[in-house]
This record gives structure tokens, C-alpha cells and sequence, in this order.
């Protein structure tokens, strides 16, 4: 087990709720300032708190929730619970429905990869993407009954898909 594994199964519901609460704040500030209005919602499943920004009446989310928009603003509402609880945070940020958006994008780059397996192709390497990126892709790749591993190093890290 890594130690980012093992610091995950040690958190408790109380404590992810906690970061959601502290994240929920910190967006709560960040629309205000924005003059943006939004509904959040928090949750706590799979060692990780979720905390979701989704448009209330007459809102406009659209410029925030661009995909490298929605990841910036998730480190830095990392680094704001960070901060306040002295542990390393794994939220995920959630805003208008970009992780849904995000995960549709990746879906397609799944099934290109596997047509062109199933075309002949040994493997196929997919752009480097986040860890939380990879695990959907990982996902995806195993409701195709294809195999997958991530290959490289920090920035340059990606996924290797071949057959199951």
C-alpha cells in the first residue's frame, strides 16, 4: 500500500466532511468575490471529499467550470484545506458539471484507443492526465475488457492501454 493509499484509509467520514465544510467555505468566498451564484453540495465516499458547485437561479458557471479552470481552482481549494487541517487534501472540485463533462471527453478517448487495438495496434498511449484522470480512464478500460497501466513520471505520466 503507498502512503497516499494508506493516509486515505486512515481518514474518517468526519474528517472529509470537515475538508468539505472548509472547501464549501473557501468556494462559498471565491463566488461572492466573482458575484456568482451557486448551489454546493458536499459528500465523502472512497476516502475522498466531493464538493460540488452546481448553478442556482441565473447563474453563469460556464467560465469556471473549464476543465483546467475547475483543476486550478481544486488545487488551490486543496491548499485552503491543507492550510486550516495540516493534512494533505484529495477533494475533488466539481463545478457545473465539468467532472461529468471531463469524464464523457476520456470515455471517447477510451474507445478511440480500443478501436485502434482492435484494429491491430499493440497498445495505445493516451495524453498525460491527472491521477484522479487516470483512475476514470483505468475504469473505462476495464468495462471494455481491455487491460491499462500508467507509464512515466510526474507531468509526463499517462496511460498504456493493450489488450485484457
Amino acid at each position: 500500500m503507498t502512503d497516499v493509499q494508506q493516509e486515505t484509509a486512515e481518514r474518517s467520514i468526519a474528517q472529509l466532511e470537515e475538508e468539505g465544510d472548509i472547501a464549501a467555505d473557501y468556494i462559498e468566498e471565491l463566488l461572492d468575490i466573482c458575484d456568482l451564484d451557486g448551489d454546493i453540495d458536499i459528500d465523502a465516499r472512497n476516502g475522498r471529499a466531493y464538493v460540488s458547485v452546481n448553478a442556482g437561479e441565473g447563474a453563469n458557471l460556464r467560465l469556471l467550470s473549464k476543465s483546467e479552470t475547475v483543476t486550478a481552482l481544486q488545487e488551490l481549494t486543496r491548499l485552503a484545506v491543507q492550510t486550516k487541517t495540516g493534512a494533505f487534501s484529495r477533494l475533488i472540485l466539481d463545478i457545473g458539471g465539468s467532472r461529468d463533462a471531463r469524464r464523457d471527453e476520456l470515455a471517447s478517448l477510451v474507445a478511440r484507443a480500443a478501436e485502434r487495438i482492435e484494429g491491430g495496434a499493440a497498445e495505445a498511449a493516451l495524453p498525460p492526465m491527472s491521477s484522479y484522470e487516470r483512475k476514470l480512464v483505468h475504469d473505462l478500460v476495464a468495462e471494455r475488457g481491455f487491460h491499462s497501466e500508467s507509464r512515466g513520471e510526474g507531468a509526463d505520466r499517462h496511460t498504456v492501454i493493450t489488450h485484457g
